[in-house]
């Protein structure tokens, strides 16, 4: 199957200010926020990215969807390259293109009610004023919040986190998308109700044949939700494989550290230390070779000097270590 997004060597730098030692000497720093990225994802595929906060993925994401342009590279939607889009076709493209946010408080103007905060998509891509009450009222029937009376006049402080967010993932889907990005969907919200939105995500997902991206650092979530998943470690893709092979037989040293650190419901249970210790370097000036190598305990040599390319070590299963090199 072909792939519905397609990414090629996609490069991201965020230019930052310079200080006068800087300039005198003739430097250019910038955040390496993406180097080099390369990523195929098919039609109704349920993606996951993970990763540390500052590894890219939700840089990642948002170059999916045209919010932001590449460095360098090139990003494709069925074929057809973003970077060319303008006018007319982007917004078709954003018609079938979608983000869900992190923060539902802060996704939604307090000015709006909630049924126009979800049929402002509709107005902004031209659909007939006639046509928005029967979409907003199957949108919210989607996300179970089929009372769409209730919510008509109220405004989103008036709403719990747990309800705002199915409002935010509604207005996603009031058009209809192909493909949705979902940076961090229950972060912000209490654990009472993350279950219910994972399981909303699932069932949408599958109801619509959606493609989607989930971007979160956690992979106990990722597990439940995706079939893939991509592990990101400052700018560069370090895993990449199915999701139950990556949890059970982790290649890559940072990618076993994530899963030692997932939660168990046992608190009596002895858990063994983090095989990694120290921070994420500096995204301005990352270690040479592989960016890994300052905090991976199995570093050697090669490490300092190459970094190592994304490799397949088993059936749809890569991974970027010297090690399985």
């Amino acid at each position: 199957m072909s792939a519905l997004v397609e990414l090629r060597d996609v490069v991201k730098h965020f230019p930052v200010s310079r200080s006068l030692g800087e300039i005198v000497r003739g430097r250019h720093p910038a955040v390496r926020a993406l180097d080099g990225v390369s990523l195929e994802i098919g039609a109704s595929d349920a993606v996951a990215v993970v990763g540390e906060s500052g590894c890219g993925k939700t840089t990642l994401g948002r170059l999916m969807l045209k919010l932001t342009e590449p460095s360098a590279g090139a990003i494709t939607f069925d074929g057809t390259a973003l970077g060319g889009l303008s006018g007319a076709s982007l917004r078709a493209f954003r018609r079938q293109a979608q983000l869900v946010f992190q923060n539902p408080f802060d996704a939604l103007n307090p000015r709006f009610t909630i049924y126009r905060a979800v049929a402002e998509p509709l107005l902004n891509a031209g659909i007939p004023r006639a046509e928005h009450a029967d979409r907003v009222a199957q949108a919210f029937r989607r996300v179970h919040l089929p009372d769409l009376e209730r919510y008509l006049d109220r405004y989103p402080h008036q709403l719990s986190g747990g309800q705002l967010q199915r409002v935010v993932l509604a207005r996603a889907l009031v058009l209809a998308p192909r493909f949705l990005v979902a940076d961090e969907p229950v972060s912000m919200l209490d654990v009472s109700v993350r279950a219910g939105i994972l399981a909303l995500l699932r069932e949408v997902r599958d109801d619509m044949g959606l493609t989607a991206v989930y971007i979160s650092h956690d992979l106990a979530l990722v597990r439940y939700l995706c079939e893939r998943t991509v592990v990101m470690y400052l700018g560069t893709m370090v895993e990449d494989g199915p999701t139950a092979e990556i949890v059970r037989n982790p290649r890559h040293p940072y990618t076993r550290a994530l899963v030692a650190a997932v939660p168990v419901p046992d608190a009596d249970q002895a858990r063994a230390p983090l095989p990694i210790a120290g921070n994420v370097p500096d995204a301005r000036e990352p270690p040479s070779g592989c960016r890994f190598r300052d905090r991976c305990p199995h570093a050697f040599a090669r490490c300092a000097e190459e970094a190592p390319a994304l490799r397949e070590t088993a059936d749809g299963h890569r991974v970027a270590c010297h090690l399985d090199n």
